[in-house]
């Protein structure tokens, strides 16, 4: 996988994201952003790295974005792997 996969990987996990009120209000709460800054920095690969962080916190919501968008759940990991700010175990 290159970036531009991880990349549209997010991508379709930002959508998932926004496509629940309820989903992303959690997520702008936790970020602390807003809803324009989150437009604004909708291509930001720092931004997307985050938002896959934030889907792999939680096991039942990326089992459900997963369904909902025909992505393998080990993709995920890989596409984070691509992204700024990834730190590969040791």
């Amino acid at each position: 996988m290159n970036g531009e996969e991880a990349e549209r990987i997010a991508f379709k996990a930002l959508a998932f994201l926004a496509a629940d009120a309820e989903r992303l209000g959690r997520f702008l709460g936790t970020t602390g952003l807003g809803p324009q800054e989150l437009r604004d920095k909708a291509e930001d690969p720092e931004l997307l790295a985050g938002v896959l962080d934030y889907l792999l916190s939680d096991e039942a919501m990326v089992i459900e974005f997963c369904r909902a968008s025909e992505v393998p759940p080990g993709m995920i990991g890989q596409a984070r792997g691509q992204l700024p700010g990834h730190s590969p175990p040791m």
